[in-house]
């Protein structure tokens, strides 16, 4: 296939296009996975019109549903819209390397210098701006896709409320949402068999256990247990975090509880996935080969769980009782997407001047329609800089 030729798809764009795109994604988007499927949504579907309303809600919806990263899976899953297997392998991998060796240059640096002081001084200022930044994503994507539909608001705010309270995401909650939309709006009658092969394909997690009987060498362990993380965290950053800290930390004493923190920070001050961070901590507990694996065995489940069930999606997606399954999904992961800009906010916003950067930054983007994330978060990072030493004096 000629990707930078002429399509035959349908698609407005070459391959090639969405490629470069992902690249450009994955190297400036920063703000974590809300923010990250928002540029996509502006960017994709409002802007540039690649991608469809239909197709975009589709693929969020299935990034919720299957386990994995949500942004890299909605990557993915936009890939293969128009250039399906090849579309979604090159969409998915140029989205996550540059964040990829953003993190491996972090980790050498952390590695070859004994950790980074200034990095909890950049975090300052960018974690505040960041809880401004998904805030914004947030309310775009609940205008967009919930609308003023009452059941579907209903909901977003039951789902927005049990992630404030658990501070963690659950698929059956996901998965039951859109049950219930199908349910009172259109019970179609060959749902019964979608649902046993839903039930059938949620076993497909347990496929990576069989890895590891090999060997017990410290990269088989880092490949058993982050292709668990890839393989059982649904929704985004926000639930890998504590899931990474356990094993870890808890488990196998790979990283320190400050070490660990350093990673997370790493995650959030580099644009791309949050959950890059795993590359960092492969990094530190095993050098190159340990980032490389850790990498690999966090995203090749989440490939997996995007591309194997797409072919469905596009088949059945005009179905009236998949459309209202995928409209009650997409409500439910709107609104713990809302949910967790307030879990992440308790995190972030810590005095004054991080709550004042975060009001400026949702200000500044409700002003300024064209006003480019990355200048923000450059301008926080530099505010922390400057203030947080100040603020430790």
């Amino acid at each position: 296939m000629d990707i930078t030729g002429p399509t035959t798809n349908g698609a407005g764009y070459t391959l090639w296009q969405m490629v470069l795109y992902m690249l450009r994604l994955g190297s400036l988007g920063f703000g974590g996975p809300v923010a990250l499927v928002g540029y996509m949504q502006r960017d994709l579907v409002e802007e540039r019109k690649w991608i469809t309303e239909a197709d975009y809600k589709e693929g969020l919806a299935l990034a919720q549903l299957a386990p994995g990263p949500l942004a890299a899976q909605l990557g993915i899953y936009i890939g293969y819209v128009h250039y399906r297997i090849l579309g979604a392998t090159l969409a998915g991998i140029a989205f996550v390397l540059p964040s990829f060796l953003i993190v491996l240059a972090l980790g050498w640096a952390y590695v070859r210098f004994g950790g980074l002081a200034w990095m909890q001084a950049v975090f300052y200022g960018v974690g505040a701006a960041v809880i401004g930044i998904i805030a914004m994503s947030a309310k775009k994507l609940t205008a967009r896709s919930v609308g003023k539909d009452k059941l579907l608001w209903a909901i977003y705010l039951v789902l927005a409320g049990v992630t404030i309270a658990t501070e963690s995401e659950m698929a059956w909650l996901f998965i039951g949402a859109g049950v219930l939309v199908w349910l009172l709006r259109a019970p179609p009658a060959w749902m019964g068999k979608a649902s046993l092969s839903a039930a059938g394909l949620a076993q497909l997690p347990a496929i990576p256990a069989v890895f590891g009987t090999l060997d017990v060498s410290v990269l088989t362990q880092i490949a058993l247990f982050f292709s668990k993380a890839g393989a059982f965290v649904f929704g985004s950053g926000l639930a890998i975090v504590p899931f990474l800290y356990g094993g870890v930390v808890t488990e196998h004493h790979w990283l320190s509880d400050k070490q660990f923190v350093d990673a997370v920070a790493v995650a959030m001050i580099t644009p791309g996935p949050v959950v890059i961070t795993v590359g960092f901590i492969g990094y530190l507990v095993a050098g190159f080969p340990g980032a490389l694996v850790a990498a690999l065995a966090t995203f090749i489940p989440c490939y997996l769980f995007t591309v194997i069930p797409a072919p469905y999606f596009k088949k059945y997606g005009k179905v009236p009782g998949v459309l209202a399954f995928v409209d009650g999904i997409t409500a439910a992961a709107i609104g713990a997407i809302a949910g967790s800009v307030v879990v992440i906010a308790k995190r972030s916003i810590i005095d004054v001047p991080t709550a004042l950067i975060a009001a400026v930054t949702i200000v500044l983007l409700w002003k300024f329609k064209k006003l480019q994330e990355p200048v923000i978060v450059a301008a926080a990072a530099l505010i922390g800089v400057i203030v947080y030493p100040l603020l430790r004096h």
